[in-house]
């Protein structure tokens, strides 16, 4: 693989927060019904001015900031009492302890954790199993690495004991040589919740193979009514190498911060470190007192915002569906994975479009599986009339467009 290949893995163009600048000159070529107007939405990622920070969060990053250098310059790990902290509340909620001094990783974000466990797992010509579809940066990061990718469908427009990755295919991808197994629940994009029974499956089934496991958790905290969670370090039967990913960025609209965790395996820990030290030496320094305010919010806030969450989830759905737009009914997370209607123009023609005639953004479903090309994904944790009225919008423009 050239240079060019690997960073043509890289690509941002539609990467979620990365508006594509378009010429308008080209779209007028192929633009037909006039611009719809609205209040603009980027669906692309969430909103923190509708969804702001945890409270706190500011007290915090000025109480860091004014611990001065022994703040600024913590341990490539991250901060040692925070990291003391954080694995006390992260052992309490994934059902299993965590070593803070062995097994704990703070980084900038839970990209930079994935990208940290992915280059600790990861080299030329390792299989590694990727569910499709998932988060976007999985498939890139396995390319840029070397790895060769093992695909894994998920069901998740059947009934819900229906719904899941196809656990025939991760066995027989297991078996086949398979070294390393990248996935996330809640499902990034759609939001699907993998059962405890998938759960126990997966890793008992990596134990028998010697599996890495990589679970990104990022929206583990952020589940709808009547839905339960199967923490996968928390199973009977586990795997000699298995990596959590968890951060406060999306459910507590921390992202601006940039602060994420890894735990599980020391021994992948210890390479994780190694790299974080070449590449950003450490999350940065002030920002990781922030995280004392993570699993400490004011009672009754986090169940505020999973309701304010799940209101704008089921306008948005019935909005669709009385559209005939196929979308799955997430059981946790902020994202909508939408299936567009058989349209007369290209779905990324279409998606181009809807930005620059609707003022709406949406995340292409090419991001998230080379497939699922008919596909949008939608960030609802917006201000919710905002929301609806640029799904309304997405409605009409889906009419213009249908075949």
């Amino acid at each position: 693989m050239t240079l060019n290949d690997k960073f043509s893995a890289l690509r941002t163009d539609n990467a979620p927060g990365q508006e594509i600048r378009q010429d308008i000159g080209d779209l007028n070529a192929i633009m037909r019904g006039g611009k719809l107007e609205g209040v603009p939405v980027d669906f692309s990622h969430g909103d923190v001015d509708a969804f702001p920070p945890t409270p706190g969060a500011l007290e915090a990053w000025n109480n860091g900031f004014e611990s001065g250098a022994l703040q600024a310059y913590t341990e490539y790990r991250g901060a040692a009492r925070i990291r003391e902290v954080l694995a006390d509340r992260l052992g309490t909620f994934t059902g299993r302890p965590v070593s803070a001094e062995r097994e704990l990783i703070i980084t900038p974000g839970t990209q930079g954790a994935l990208f940290l466990a992915l280059g600790a797992t990861v080299t030329s010509g390792t299989k590694v199993a990727v569910v499709e579809p998932d988060y976007f940066a999985n498939r890139k990061l396995v390319t840029f690495f070397g790895g060769e990718i093992v695909p894994i469908p998920l069901h998740y427009q059947r009934s819900p004991s229906e719904n899941g990755p196809d656990l025939n295919r991760v066995e027989s991808a297991f078996k086949s040589g398979t070294k390393v197994f990248v996935f996330s629940t809640p499902n990034n994009p759609t939001g699907l919740v993998y059962s405890s029974s998938a759960i126990a499956t997966i890793s008992a089934l990596a134990a028998a193979h010697n599996v890495t496991l990589i679970v990104d958790q990022l929206y583990s905290r952020l589940l709808y009514s009547g839905e339960d969670y199967t923490h996968l370090r928390a199973c009977d039967v586990q795997p000699e190498n298995l990596l959590t990913i968890m951060g406060p960025s999306k459910t507590e609209s921390l992202s601006g911060f940039r602060l994420g965790t890894a735990f599980g395996t020391p021994s992948l820990i210890d390479r994780m470190e190694r790299l974080q030290a070449i590449v950003s030496l450490r999350a940065a320094g002030y920002n990781q007192a922030v995280l004392d305010t993570w699993f400490q919010e004011p009672s009754g806030w986090l169940e505020q915002r999973i309701r304010d969450h799940e209101a704008i989830r089921d306008e948005l759905l019935n909005i669709f569906r009385a559209a005939d737009i196929l979308t799955a009914t997430p059981q946790g997370g902020s994202y909508l994975f939408s299936q567009l209607p058989s349209l007369g123009i290209e779905p990324h023609t279409f998606v181009r479009l809807l930005r620059h005639q609707a003022g709406v953004t949406v995340t292409p479903g090419t991001e998230f599986a080379p497939a699922m090309r008919d596909s949008i994904r939608l960030n609802f944790s917006q201000d919710r009339a905002t929301a609806v009225a640029a799904a309304e919008r997405i409605v009409k423009m889906v009419e213009v467009y249908r075949a």
